[in-house]
């Protein structure tokens, strides 16, 4: 099953939580990725503290690379595939 850093308050790293997520198929527009590599910046650390306002619940590692597994309606079929 997969799992994710998740937090569901603003705060210090003691607001992670390891989680297992469930992840569906993808809605109109939106793919399903297998990631390989995740990359954690200052952008992660400011969205975790509250300096970037983001919704809440949230999860660690804005940006990633991996293995498209599914697309749904709408999406394009590879990430050079933009119109």
């Amino acid at each position: 099953m997969p799992q994710a850093f998740r937090y569901y308050e603003t705060g210090a790293p003691e607001v992670l939580r390891w989680e297992h997520v469930e992840v569906g198929e993808p809605g109109p527009e939106e793919v399903r990725i297998s990631h390989r590599a995740v990359g954690l910046n200052f952008a992660d650390t400011y969205f975790r503290t509250g300096l970037y306002p983001a919704p809440l619940p949230a999860g660690m590692g804005v940006e990633g690379a991996g293995v498209i597994e599914a697309v749904g309606p709408g999406a394009p079929a590879s990430p050079r595939a933009t119109g």
